[in-house]
């Protein structure tokens, strides 16, 4: 058991909330019960993770994707009342880190997603959200090995016998920073969504860019840190995935 307190403290600290400016408040956006046992984790707060984490009797969930993010409506109507509702009417918590989570260097969803696809040689690009690293196989073996993790195909643009030693990657939606994995001069990048742009910019650079899901290449962090808070606090902990296609 940990009190909500210290265990809002710990995670601003660990993850360096206050280093980050983000589209959405990170940290404890919805207050619930004083003293946690019980927490669930997944990636983002929708109804189908909220009604979950209602049937396990949780006391906090943790998100990559939470509430009240920039340019959305700020009237709590419509889903977002249900949501929140939901939340308050059984003392549940709700812990979201963003843009933390995506850099963390130990549990962050691009070091997480690094270890499932054995990229080696690991490290973050000065002043980004991007990070670089080896592949030690081809390129028709890596993508078989995104499929594997992802549990879905990727979008892949470039040849099979494509040059394939160094690749960039950010989760998610990060498909704009292509132009960095440019700068960097790797043979691949890979991130979650794209645009219509993208192929073209893919081409005419000679980069193979694979598109793996946004939802898909956002599931290890989140788990990752309710792991270790699970560990270090002695926490009751499940991670559960609400399919998304995106």
């Amino acid at each position: 058991m940990v009190s909500r307190k210290t265990l809002s403290n710990y995670c601003d600290q660990y993850l360096d909330v206050a280093s980050f400016e983000d589209y959405c408040p990170n940290g404890l956006q919805v207050q619930g019960k004083s003293e946690i046992k019980t927490i669930v984790s997944g990636v983002s707060a929708n109804q189908a993770l909220i009604d979950c984490a209602i049937d396990q009797k949780a006391d906090a969930i943790f998100v990559h994707h939470g509430f009240f993010w920039k340019n959305e409506k700020p009237n709590i109507t419509g889903i977002k009342k249900n949501r929140i509702q939901a939340l308050l009417a059984n003392n549940i918590n709700l812990f979201a880190y963003h843009l933390p989570l995506d850099a963390h260097p130990q549990i962050g969803n691009n070091v997480e997603l690094a270890k499932r696809l054995d990229i080696q040689n690991i490290r973050q690009i000065d002043h980004t959200l991007l990070w670089q690293g080896e592949t030690h196989s081809s390129l028709k073996d890596f993508i078989q090995k995104v499929e594997k993790t992802t549990s879905r195909k990727p979008l892949v643009i470039g040849e099979a016998d494509a040059e394939f030693k160094t690749i960039a990657w950010c989760t998610g939606a990060a498909q704009n920073y292509i132009d960095i994995a440019i700068d960097a001069e790797v043979d691949a990048y890979l991130t979650g969504e794209v645009s219509e742009a993208t192929p073209a910019i893919a081409k005419e650079n000679n980069l193979v860019f694979i598109s793996a899901g946004h939802h898909a290449t956002e599931r290890y962090g989140v788990e990752a840190l309710a792991k270790h808070l699970s560990d270090k606090f002695g926490l009751k902990h499940q991670f559960i995935d609400i399919d998304n296609q995106v």
